[in-house]
């Protein structure tokens, strides 16, 4: 330290100590004021707003996906059911070939033609 250095630092105690009031000299806490509150209080809100918002966009984004998944469910399900009715269509052929009633019929041949 040096000899200019050490005599401020004395004359600082010094000062501080002949019947100066000492509350004076001491450093006050800092604190927000009114106008930096209800600007923090703005951002804050706003903030809180834009989460929402992406919440809600993200349950619509989700809303979508499931509207389109049940209509393709619905598509899929009338498919199915057009198949079932077209395969219940095939089979009838051949069961009705291979049961016993159709198995007893005769074949008629023609016994005259029309001239």
């Amino acid at each position: 330290m040096t000899y200019s250095s050490s005599l401020a630092v004395g004359r600082q105690n010094a000062f501080n100590n002949r019947g100066q009031n000492a509350v004076t000299f001491r450093k006050r806490d800092r604190s927000l004021g009114p106008i930096s509150n209800t600007i923090m209080l703005i951002v804050l809100a706003c903030v809180l707003g834009l989460l929402y918002l992406t919440q809600v966009t993200k349950t619509n984004a989700y809303g979508y996906k499931v509207n389109s998944l049940l209509e393709q469910q619905q598509q899929l399900k009338s498919e199915h059911d057009d198949l079932e009715v077209a395969s219940a269509r095939l089979q009838s052929l051949a069961r009705v070939q291979n049961s016993d009633a159709a198995k007893a019929m005769v074949s008629v041949a023609p016994a005259a033609t029309i001239q």
